[in-house]
């Protein structure tokens, strides 16, 4: 079955919202308690796996994304960044820093840190590894590694302009209290897909208010992350 991409994720209609299930608590969203919870990780599954590269005409490459938690004195922020539109893969999309694995790359995470400091300038050495999350699969046959990890503050961003139109942070927080979690259903003549959005009104790092809809492959591994921290 031929399953069309979604142009406009915005335009499908919210089939649900998960606003029965709880949030995690604050004590748990803090560094000392990431660091703890990665330590000795719970007994869990992720929710959602992925889409098993079913738009793509090739075999799966391997790849992977900093997930980065930025120690605001407020709480922890996740940095997003927004990909440009001229891109072959997911243009335009909100994503974590993050891309292919090259052959001189040790393992995902320095793949992720590697990638990191191309796209958006971020040093390793202001980044502190907590571990991993497993393996999603996106619909262009990427095998994405999501790489969680702490960051410091006093970082500079330098955007690579030719990947990366834009950065901004939401408050880990907000991504992890289902409530915030749309769930949308697209449908075509020979099916249906589901999705999650997670709909962001803030500032970019300019201090210029936006409003910004994550969703697809970075929804999805958020919420592999709720599982996680609320297992």
């Amino acid at each position: 079955m031929t399953r069309p991409p979604i142009l406009d994720p915005r335009a499908v209609p919210v089939a649900s919202r998960d606003d029965g299930l709880p949030a995690v608590p604050a004590e748990v969203l803090t560094a000392e308690a990431l660091r703890a919870r990665f330590r000795a990780p719970p007994d869990w599954a992720p929710e959602l796996p992925g889409d098993g590269g079913v738009l793509a005409q090739r075999e799966p490459a391997s790849a992977a994304v900093l997930v980065p938690l930025v120690q605001r004195p407020g709480g922890l922020q996740v940095l997003l960044t927004q990909r440009t539109a001229h891109l072959r893969d997911h243009a335009g999309q909100i994503s974590f820093p993050g891309g292919r694995t090259e052959p001189e790359d040790a393992d995902a995470v320095a793949t992720a840190l590697r990638e990191a400091q191309e796209e958006i300038g971020l040093h390793p050495h202001q980044v502190e590894v907590l571990g991993q999350l497993p393996i999603y699969r996106t619909v262009t046959a990427f095998m994405v590694h999501p790489v969680v990890a702490l960051v410091q503050p006093d970082f500079r961003l330098v955007l690579d302009e030719f990947e990366v139109a834009e950065a901004f942070e939401v408050p880990l927080a907000f991504l992890m209290d289902p409530a915030r979690h749309q769930r949308h259903v697209f449908r075509w003549q020979e099916g249906e897909r589901q999705f999650l959005s997670m709909p962001w009104t803030g500032s970019d790092l300019a201090g210029v208010s936006r409003e910004y809809f994550i969703w697809g492959a970075t929804a999805a591994m958020l919420r592999n992350f709720y599982r996680f921290l609320s297992a």
